[in-house]
């Protein structure tokens, strides 16, 4: 009999462990989707330039335009509705948010280079030129129910255009 215990417990760690393990796959690869379809959303944002500007010599990024296109990248390599809710298809099972989308070019009278920083997101860099800025999430993945909860998947993009010297 006390053999049998020891063995269902034994058991017992080993299915959580490996639940946690499973846990931990889905939010690496959850994260690393993110994060490449955020630098291919940042990278289409930033190609909406006001051409009217642009034959003045100024690079100028729409900004409704390129939220727009922001936003229809995601949903178009995430699975993603137009409320950017999971679909059928999707490896996502909670809704993305977009929890920062900035933009900074010619418009805001900035001189380039730039320090841009972000405390509440943890952006720090250098700007060589225009660019967008856009910070994404989505609800941690939850097989294994524990007290603390998760923080979100949070993770930044930023796009710029560097010219040359």
């Amino acid at each position: 009999m006390d053999y049998i215990i020891k063995l269902a417990f034994v058991l017992l760690i080993f299915i959580y462990s490996w639940f946690f393990q499973i846990q931990n796959q889905e939010w690496d690869q959850l994260r690393s989707m993110l994060k490449d379809v955020n630098n291919i959303a940042v990278h289409d944002a930033a190609q909406e330039l006001d051409e009217t500007e642009l034959t003045r010599g100024r690079l100028i990024i729409d900004p409704t335009e390129a939220y727009d296109t922001f936003q229809q990248t995601l949903q178009n390599n995430l699975g993603l509705d137009s409320g950017l809710f999971p679909q059928g298809s999707s490896r996502f099972k909670t809704q993305v948010k977009i929890v920062k989308f900035d933009i900074i070019d010619d418009s805001d009278g900035v001189t380039f280079p730039l320090l841009y920083e972000d405390s509440e997101y943890g952006i720090t860099k250098y700007i060589a030129g225009p660019s967008v800025i856009a910070v994404i999430e989505t609800e941690h993945p939850v097989l294994i129910s524990r007290s603390k909860t998760q923080q979100p998947i949070r993770v930044p993009a930023v796009q710029e255009y560097k010219f040359n010297k």
